[in-house]
């Protein structure tokens, strides 16, 4: 068996980093990326997915509706627990040590599920 990952969180932190889907899409899209990516890049990708359609079509308005919602809850709450570091002057958003190993944890979840959204 393979050794978890250590997270330098607790447990109800983790869970609460987790708990929603706006969050967890920033923690897998920055895990696959090398550089710091703006936070409208994320809002952008998750409205796409929200609205199940192709981020070169997300409207103006459905982009800054998840971006509002990411500067002003998301982002701050993933940097104050650690697991990202965002820069809000410049709305850039890093990995720090914790971002990969949850990212692993939430991919090793998605695995594992057997009931499809709607389904349970």
């Amino acid at each position: 068996m393979i050794e978890p990952q250590k997270i330098h969180l607790s447990p109800d932190d983790a869970f609460e980093a987790l708990s929603n889907s706006r969050r967890r899409q920033v923690i897998l899209s920055l895990s696959r990326s090398e550089n710091p990516v703006p936070a409208s890049d994320f809002a952008r990708e998750i409205a796409a997915k929200e609205n199940e359609i192709d981020p070169e079509q997300v409207t103006g308005e459905q982009r800054t509706k998840v971006y509002i919602g990411l500067i002003q809850s998301h982002l701050g709450l993933l940097d104050e627990l650690g697991i990202i570091e965002f820069n809000d002057r410049a709305k850039l958003v890093s990995e720090t040590d914790d971002t990969q190993p949850l990212a692993n944890y939430i991919k090793l979840l998605r695995r594992s599920c057997t009931v499809a959204r709607g389904d349970a």
